[in-house]
């Protein structure tokens, strides 16, 4: 199906790195409309709604705020923390919002396993459903983290 201009000016910013390095999509073929859909017929399949998801991420965040960047215990044996950077990052979809540059860290406690999330990418999958494209440097797999949080 052909895609709208808006939404072809939303692959190109996804696609180019002049907002994230390495871009958004990273290195996934697939159009942006069927990453977002192929993601949430994950977490259908998984039985996790985005909002619980997103709920589970957001706690877990603030839980880690209080470490002041040392590692944390958050419940369900996880363990997390958080790295913050200077300055904002902006929403690549076409509103306003602009993110802390700051990563949440979490790791299953006595174990190898971690996975991180930025403050932008926990909008892009609470506002957008997006978990950006495979290949790219903050992709979610929704098996993963859901494995990971619940």
């Amino acid at each position: 199906m052909k895609q709208s201009p808006d939404m072809q000016r939303l692959e190109a910013i996804l696609r180019s790195s002049e907002l994230a390095a390495g871009s958004f999509m990273g290195d996934d073929p697939r159009p942006v409309s069927e990453v977002i859909e192929a993601d949430a017929a994950e977490l259908f399949r998984l039985d996790v709604t985005l909002e619980q998801l997103v709920a589970r991420m957001k706690d877990i965040t603030a839980v880690a705020e209080k470490g002041l960047g040392n590692w944390v215990a958050v419940e369900g044996g996880l363990e997390a923390c958080i790295d913050e950077a200077r300055g904002l990052i902006p929403c690549p979809w076409p509103h306003q919002e602009r993110f802390f540059k700051r990563v949440t860290t979490v790791r299953r406690a006595g174990t190898d396993r971690t996975l991180r999330w930025s403050d932008l990418s926990l909008h892009l999958i609470a506002a957008h459903g997006f978990f950006e494209g495979r290949g790219s440097a903050f992709r979610i797999e929704p098996a993963e983290i859901v494995k990971m949080l619940f």
